[in-house]
């Protein structure tokens, strides 16, 4: 598979194994896939923290209430958040993550247990216990709680439909809003399948059928592919949406081909803001004022797409991959930010790994979130490698199987 060309990229250099330094200077040694993993799940969750800030909102009121771009860890958008909404009375910005990192936990823990890949079943049985069972830090909450809490409803639908209704999990997701939910955890599934895009989307098509349907269950494919591509050394940004647009179907295809031909056109993502929201606008079901969706929204559909997947794909052309203006494009573009930022994130994180991320931003995230960025990323590239090993013998069976079958009487 080729990585592709890239002018500007700077990924991972090809070697076995990479230097990584400490904050205190002392000098570790890690794989390439530990990097990838670390990088991939950092930046993920500083996407996700830094545009939980600037969620919702349009770009002059993100300009007006911040007096300009936002360009690194702010405070909430509302002072008084504890009522400003107060059906989501959440604590975000101030280094907070958001229910996208919070699942995306959770996944590593099923990939934890399950130590192999997952399907509808084997993701149904573990991640309702994940979100009902096990208290942990919700930072939003400023408290120990259960994630089904925080998570909004679509994701509430993963309780309802799989513990309460005893839905088959391979379709549990029909009926549910269509939306990003299920696309903004996938990034364990890209890890999982390192260097094997269609496999991850194979892989997050499946689970994902137990949570979203549609265009929602489609961009959750496409983006779990994106971050297996990412992991491939010397990825650049346009190899990456290369294999997306190959993967993706309908409108998820359509949108990511219009908004990244925009892209491409354009320089830097300071001005950049408007000319993407319209290119993606013919393919959008939620509408312009994103806290009132129309009576059409989020509704099944072969045309439309979801907004963050495309959006996320136009920042990595337009930033060549770069961390810091991708992610600040992201944040400032607003609407559903956070998870923008998320994918962004993850995609370019995999790519560089975590020294590609200011190091002030995550390491306040990790303070004030009360997670182990590092941690998380070793536990994935462990599970990864496991995981690769079980595949070669599976293949070898199977290899051995066919010439059996192959040779003459």
């Amino acid at each position: 598979m080729n990585a592709g060309d890239g002018a500007g990229d700077s990924p991972i250099s090809q070697q076995e194994q990479i230097l990584i330094f400490s904050n205190k200077g002392h000098r570790k040694v890690m794989t390439i896939l530990e990097a990838k993993a670390i990088g991939c799940l950092t930046g993920a969750a500083v996407g996700d923290s830094l545009g939980g800030s600037t969620e919702t909102y349009s770009p002059e009121q993100i300009q007006e209430r911040f007096g300009g771009f936002v360009t690194g860890i702010v405070p909430p958008f509302n002072v008084n958040w504890q009522t400003a909404r107060p059906v989501s009375p959440f604590h975000k910005g101030d280094g907070h993550i958001t229910d996208d990192t919070l699942m995306t936990e959770a996944l590593i823990a099923v990939y934890e247990k399950v130590r192999d890949h997952l399907d509808a079943f084997s993701f149904a049985e573990n991640i309702v216990p994940q979100m009902i069972e096990f208290e942990r830090w919700i930072p939003e909450l400023e408290r120990e709680s259960l994630i089904v809490h925080r998570v909004f409803h679509a994701e509430k639908w993963l309780v309802l439909k799989l513990h309460h209704a005893h839905a088959d999990p391979r379709e549990a997701g029909v009926g549910n809003i269509v939306n990003c939910g299920a696309s903004m955890y996938m990034s364990p599934v890209g890890i999982v399948n390192a260097g094997n895009p269609e496999g991850a989307y194979a892989e997050a098509i499946e689970i994902t059928g137990a949570h979203q349907s549609s265009y929602g269950r489609e961009a959750a494919g496409v983006f779990a592919a994106c971050v297996a591509a990412a992991m491939i050394p010397g990825a650049t940004a346009h190899s990456i949406i290369d294999i997306a647009i190959k993967l993706a179907h309908d409108g998820t295809r359509s949108a990511i081909e219009a908004v990244v031909e925009k892209a491409d056109s354009l320089n830097n993502w300071q001005t950049s803001l408007a000319a993407l929201r319209e290119a993606f606008r013919p393919f959008d079901s939620v509408g312009e004022n994103y806290k009132e969706p129309g009576p059409d929204a989020r509704k099944p559909s072969r045309l439309k797409s979801i907004e963050e997947l495309p959006l996320a794909l136009g920042f990595l052309a337009l930033s060549k991959g770069d961390f810091k203006e991708g992610v600040l494009g992201a944040i400032n573009y607003g609407r559903d930010s956070d998870s923008i930022a998320t994918m962004f994130g993850a995609i370019s994180g995999a790519m560089h790994g975590r020294e590609a991320i200011p190091i002030e931003w995550a390491e306040t995230i990790e303070r004030e979130s009360k997670i182990d960025l590092i941690s998380n990323g070793k536990k994935m590239a462990k599970i990864a490698s496991e995981i690769a090993a079980l595949d070669k013998q599976k293949w070898s069976t199977r290899e051995s199987t066919m010439q059996a079958l192959l040779a003459g009487k």
